[in-house]
């Protein structure tokens, strides 16, 4: 994708957000690359309509690297939550501390994430929010919704999110440790399947997130991640063997180390089903 749909061009400018062309740069520097150009042309739309996006799809398929593409693209500062079962309000809302004023003892309340991101009127990305327990997500349901504003429990202040807040959300389905969202919160995102990149759109991101020249290793790559996909689809292997970030790895390895060590090392190795494994390699000797 050389450039932007004029759709994204007239909504980034409508809004007077950064220049959209920046997007190729950003390409090139490591940005997302989308399957098609209506997945961003929705994210961006939706986000510019004042809705919160909800990205869903396997590991590894650029998730995080979308929200901080889209992030660019408006030129908003974005702060990060990583969602496990340990988030807890202090994790997403401030803590209060102690600190010495004129040698005075004070309580003082700093603020996290959910709270920096409203008070700037700036991007939240929440990534795996499946993994927080549910009892912990509704403190924020009044930050997703048209009122944008929360109760901080810690100091009892009422704050509402200034203008450009967003909330960006990820969710990997299925995987241990994960819970399904409850209606209530789902409904409060815009969501977005993200899916694997493959052929043309696959050879150029190895080529600009890569340090590996070679062309012909690098079609046979995209070869590679091809066969993975169709086994996950095919229920022979889990979806982190599909894992784009993994195959970037194994080809940056690859400029300096046998191919199919590198692929051993960056994807194999990282499977626990020894069938699995076999399927990997033997696909890896046959291709290499």
């Amino acid at each position: 994708m050389n450039n932007l749909p004029e759709q994204i061009h007239a909504i980034l400018q409508q809004n007077k957000r950064t220049d959209p062309t920046n997007y190729n740069y950003l390409i090139k520097q490591g940005g997302y690359v989308a399957p098609n150009s209506a997945l961003i042309t929705d994210a961006i739309t939706a986000l510019s309509l004042g809705k919160n996006i909800l990205l869903k799809g396997p590991t590894g398929t650029g998730k995080t690297k979308f929200a901080e593409t889209l992030s660019f693209l408006f030129q908003q500062p974005m702060f990060s939550v990583n969602s496990s079962i340990d988030l807890d309000a202090e994790s997403l809302l401030g803590f209060k501390t102690l600190t010495y004023e004129n040698n005075k003892q004070q309580i003082q309340f700093v603020p996290g994430p959910v709270i920096n991101a409203m008070n700037d009127g700036s991007f939240l990305y929440i990534d795996e929010i499946n993994m927080a327990k549910p009892e912990t997500l509704p403190l924020i349901n009044g930050v997703l919704d048209y009122r944008r504003t929360l109760t901080n429990p810690f100091t009892n202040e009422v704050i509402t999110a200034k203008e450009g807040f967003r909330v960006i959300a990820a969710i990997n389905e299925g995987y241990i440790g994960t819970v399904p969202l409850n209606e209530a919160l789902k409904n409060r995102f815009i969501v977005l399947e993200i899916p694997y990149i493959a052929g043309d759109q696959l050879l150029a991101l190895i080529k600009s997130n890569s340090t590996l020249t070679d062309m012909q290793t690098i079609k046979l790559f995209v070869q590679l991640s091809e066969d993975l996909v169709r086994g996950v689809k095919q229920g022979k292997l889990a979806e982190d063997a599909a894992s784009i970030r993994a195959l970037l790895d194994a080809c940056d390895l690859s400029s300096l180390i046998p191919p199919e060590r590198a692929i051993k090392r960056a994807i194999v190795d990282k499977l626990e089903d020894d069938r699995e494994k076999q399927f990997v390699q033997n696909l890896a000797e046959t291709l290499f």
